[in-house]
């Protein structure tokens, strides 16, 4: 890490400006978690709905009584399991954080990153970040900081490298009886079970109070569709390219192949998904065509991110 850099980044943050930063997940877009105006320029640059909620990152349980107004004891086990990581979680709001971070709710999803760069400049700004994905929004989410600069050339990035999850952080509420998932990550329903059980009320339709539940989303510009066994099944492979779960058969006649994993490890595999989707995106090819991967464990939001990815090209097909 460049101390020097992480600084001048904080500045920014002080100054209202927005900054892109790594984090184990993807690259985020942030501001100053406290200060509306700057949020707003997150939704202004991504071209984001205001009704899509932004996550808080923290950088210390400590700071977590800035941003939720609550003493739910069960929050601190989870966050004792599994911060920093992946996980965030939806809680009551304190008023400090301005409506336009939750697009209105009395809730806001928070997070401690497990990455050093990030949680060196969120201590830096010394002030919580609100930040979404670093990308347009609705895009394909951005895991090295190439995929952020060629997006967002006048935003001061921080590079951290390849982040090493791939894949959005696990959404869960917390309610009376249990957690419920609202956006699928690699914390799984299992991990999270050795804490706490599932609600019984999972799955009941609320309205949307976390990024990353639309439909449509993660979407590549070029058309995108899940094939099972696409070697076989599908008939047009010179024209697209292939994102392959695991090394393909002979028989592929793709024009560009994607391995996510060679030994078809789904951790590898969310992990190599977006930076996969970025290549193709910027190839020669028509479209894009994804194998299908097994829906356990982080399977399931590779399959959660492939689908929504897919969505506008199964309307149009």
């Amino acid at each position: 890490m460049n101390s020097t850099e992480i600084k001048y980044a904080a500045e920014l943050i002080v100054k209202g400006e927005l900054v892109a930063f790594p984090t184990e997940t993807v690259y985020g877009l942030g501001a100053n978690a406290f200060n509306p105006l700057a949020v707003a320029k997150i939704f202004a640059v991504k071209e984001r709905p205001s009704f899509d909620p932004l996550i808080v990152h923290i950088a210390d349980l400590n700071d977590i009584s800035n941003v939720y107004a609550g003493n739910d004891d069960r929050v601190y086990q989870l966050a004792e399991k599994f911060w920093p990581g992946p996980l965030t979680m939806v809680l009551p709001k304190t008023s400090s954080v301005p409506d336009i971070v939750t697009s209105g709710l009395q809730t806001a999803g928070v997070r401690m990153p497990a990455n050093d760069m990030a949680l060196a400049f969120i201590r830096a700004a010394k002030t919580p970040i609100a930040a979404p994905s670093a990308n347009k929004f609705g895009m394909i989410s951005p895991t090295e900081a190439l995929h952020v600069k060629k997006q967002f050339p006048d935003i001061y990035t921080l590079d951290g490298g390849k982040t090493n999850v791939g894949i959005e952080s696990t959404v869960i509420s917390i309610n009376d009886d249990g957690f419920e998932i609202l956006r699928p990550g690699a914390i799984t329903s299992q991990d999270l079970q050795h804490v706490l059980p599932i609600s019984k009320t999972a799955g009941r339709k609320t309205q949307l109070k976390s990024p990353g539940l639309l439909k449509s989303h993660y979407s590549p510009k070029k058309p995108l569709y899940i094939v099972e066994n696409p070697c076989v099944n599908y008939k047009s492979q010179t024209e697209a390219g292939l994102i392959s779960f695991g090394e393909p058969d002979s028989s592929c006649r793709f024009s560009h192949v994607e391995i996510l994993s060679k030994t078809r490890n789904p951790v590898e595999a969310a992990a190599n998904l977006f930076s996969a989707m970025h290549r193709l995106d910027e190839s020669d090819v028509t479209h894009i065509v994804a194998e299908p991967v097994p829906e356990t464990g982080i399977g399931i939001a590779i399959m959660d991110r492939l689908q929504k990815a897919a969505y506008q090209s199964k309307k149009t097909k």
